[in-house]
């Protein structure tokens, strides 16, 4: 059976994900669409005895823009062969979101309208009219509630309707007298003539026309008809133009469409709500985002989540790292060979014990972001923060990429497509290194661990995450005046309402990240400590001391040859080597460590023999001066080929690695010599 393929269409915060999660149990596929580095969700399944496609187009608030995401839902709907348009819009914010569907709609394609959170509209005292929207533009409409699945059912069911009749619905949208005019013009004229075009009907081709569809116009073009509808249609704009006193073609359709969109929300939605009622979320808002206590309160949320991702992160570490311990054990006792061995063990296992155990500390980070986001907190938090931010030379919708840095880089600049403006999206991407990612974390708990008290060690980490947030601040300003100049783009964003979101959603959110993380992140990772292992075991050395082994092995070599530049820091060739290594990925410092310091390499952050090498053997200027130079250098290599791809080529990598070598060496510097004379 040929599955029907649906294309979820919508603005952003309409429920598109909640929607799909509430129609199916399955598994949600995420990829890339073609040629681009926009992410696409896919889910099949079974309804009725029909098997259904979905694929969800990046949330966007016009088809018409020029940002990735637009162009990538406007690609798609153009070009690519589907069945049916689900159009998603948000039952509380009508107006806005038919400014979508009235695009939508000059498409001509089969289409249904799911009205989502229709639930919060009644909560709110919001009556809609459904079968009068549906009478105004001709497209089935059906009330849904993602949250408590009512009307998911009917939906699916018309979705197969429509899918399954041969004739597509026509759109009834009607425009001003001035627009009538001219599509009567020009429906005539193809009417007398007795002139068709693929399904269109006479009226369909006139608007098509009229808002200049490049498609259309290059199919018609070369038709015997065009050279007689040519002057027709010249005194057909002109006349538009004289009217609207214009002619751009953008502003016209914004002005249309605004008006339609409040038309159909006059005729069909009223509400029963007093006009001196205050919502609630708009009393949640008063304190949120205040301009005294918002950010305080924010920043408290921030410390409460790294301080639940290092404590209940702690706990099921010590078992995957006893997990690995014992398997590498067990693995080694059943190989002779000792160079096998080792790669196997110290090499392959290390290697993906490095990832694994890290992993409950970026699931734990993953779940509060997802709750902040879900609930709809960030958006608030991009907004109170756009003052300041803008004194910095970002854009408010910068936060957003920010605080997922916080987590892993790979989404946080896969999450700056949300910036249109290319010098606020380049400025962004530039900084998200300075947002210390869970890979980093590992190197902050060893060195906290040796060199500050367990009463204190959970704050420093804390104020070693926010010195590099706001050392990435200051660098955006100084890019901004520098290499980036120009204005940054207007704030424009909505604030969503807040929502409670459910654990089907978190949980689908969070486990697409994980194993993006370990699908990602590990492969680089694994070979990174396959690498390394080989490079600090050959060249052999007449000798069966470790230390001087790895003294005369390529790494040591690579580290001695290196130590001249990073001297002034307090660096040693060994914790040279560490940083190099760290450029594969931040978890393969620890382990790094282990081995240079003569302690083996199946060591962890809390592993008490590598603690106390650190202590005995490491300054604690140098130490500090160590963590500021991991704090801002180069990301992972995984995360760097993310940025380059976003960034637009591997020139910016290049200013990337120059750019934060540069600065993590003189920060360090700097942060030695202080700590030298405290």
């Amino acid at each position: 059976m040929k599955p029907i393929k649906v294309v979820l269409a919508g603005q952003p915060n309409v429920g598109k994900s909640s929607l799909i999660n509430s129609m199916t149990d399955s598994r949600l596929k995420v990829g890339n669409f073609s040629g681009v580095t926009v992410e696409k969700s896919q889910v099949t399944f079974e309804h009725h005895c029909h098997i259904l496609e979905i694929i969800d187009l990046p949330g966007t608030y016009s088809i018409n823009g020029f940002s990735q995401e637009e162009k990538v839902a406007r690609d798609f709907l153009q070009n690519e062969d589907y069945d049916v348009i689900l159009n998603v819009v948000d039952s509380t914010h009508i107006t806005r979101n038919l400014l979508l569907t009235l695009e939508l709609l000059n498409m001509n394609k089969k289409m249904v309208i799911a009205l989502n959170m229709i639930d919060e509209a009644k909560e709110e005292g919001i009556t809609i009219d459904v079968a009068q929207i549906e009478a105004i533009t001709g497209i089935p409409v059906i009330a849904v509630s993602a949250n408590t699945k009512d009307g998911v059912d009917e939906l699916l069911n018309k979705v197969h309707d429509i899918a399954d009749d041969d004739n597509r619905l026509r759109s009834k949208v009607s425009y001003s007298d001035i627009i009538e005019e001219q599509i009567f013009t020009i429906k005539n004229f193809f009417d007398e003539d007795d002139y068709s075009f693929s399904d269109l009907n006479s009226r369909e081709m006139a608007i098509k026309l009229l808002s200049e569809d490049e498609n259309f116009f290059k199919e018609i073009h070369d038709k015997p008809v065009f050279m007689e509808l040519q002057p027709l249609l010249i005194k057909c704009h002109d006349n538009i133009h004289t009217y609207f006193e214009t002619k751009s073609h953008a502003d016209i359709q914004a002005i249309e469409h605004n008006a339609i969109s409040r038309g159909i929300k006059a005729e069909t939605v009223s509400c029963a709500q007093p006009k001196n009622h205050k919502p609630l979320s708009k009393k949640i808002d008063d304190i949120l985002i205040n301009k005294f206590v918002g950010i305080p309160i924010f920043l408290f949320l921030m410390w409460g989540l790294f301080q639940l991702t290092f404590e209940l992160g702690a706990i099921p570490m010590d078992y995957i790292d006893s997990l690995f311990s014992w398997l590498g054990d067990a693995v080694g006792m059943s190989i002779a060979h000792d160079g096998l061995r080792s790669l196997i063990v110290d090499g392959i296992i290390a290697g993906v014990g490095a990832v694994v155990l890290f992993l409950p500390n970026i699931i734990i980070l993953y779940i509060g972001i997802a709750l902040l986001e879900t609930t709809g907190y960030m958006s608030r938090v991009a907004f109170l923060l756009d003052g300041f931010f803008h004194k910095f030379g970002l854009h408010g919708k910068s936060f957003i990429p920010l605080v997922t840095g916080f987590g892993c880089s790979v989404p946080a600049y896969m999450a700056t497509r949300t910036l249109k403006n290319e010098k606020d999206r380049l400025i962004t991407l530039f900084i998200i290194g300075f947002m210390s990612c869970g890979a980093k974390l590992p190197v902050y708990v060893l060195f906290a661990g040796a060199f500050f008290s367990p009463e204190v060690a959970g704050d420093v980490l804390f104020y070693i995450y926010i010195a590099g947030a706001l050392l990435g601040l200051v660098m955006a300003k100084v890019l901004r005046v520098t290499v980036f100049k120009g204005d940054d783009e207007p704030f424009v964003m909505e604030m969503p309402k807040y929502r409670l979101p459910t654990l089907k959603l978190i949980y689908m959110i969070v486990s697409q990240k994980a194993w993006s993380y370990l699908k990602k992140a590990g492969t680089f990772i694994l070979a990174a400590t396959i690498l390394i292992w080989f490079a600090s075991n050959y060249p052999k050395h007449n000798s069966d001391n470790q230390a001087l082994q790895l003294e005369h092995s390529y790494l040591g070599q690579v580290g001695k040859m290196t130590e001249p530049f990073f001297a002034p820091l307090g660096f040693d060739w060994k914790l040279s080597i560490a940083l190099e290594t760290g450029l594969a990925a931040k978890e393969v410092v620890v382990a790094t460590l282990g081995i240079l310091y003569n302690v083996g390499d199946e060591v962890d952050e809390e592993s008490d023999e590598l603690l106390n090498a650190i202590k005995e053997q490491i300054p604690f200027a140098t130490a500090v001066s160590f963590i500021v130079f991991v704090m801002i250098y180069l990301p992972c290599f995984a995360a760097s080929m993310v940025f380059a791809k976003e960034a637009g080529g591997y020139k910016y990598l290049a200013y990337l690695f120059i750019f934060t070598t540069v600065i993590a060496w003189l920060m360090s510097f700097i942060a030695y010599k202080i700590a030298l004379l405290v």
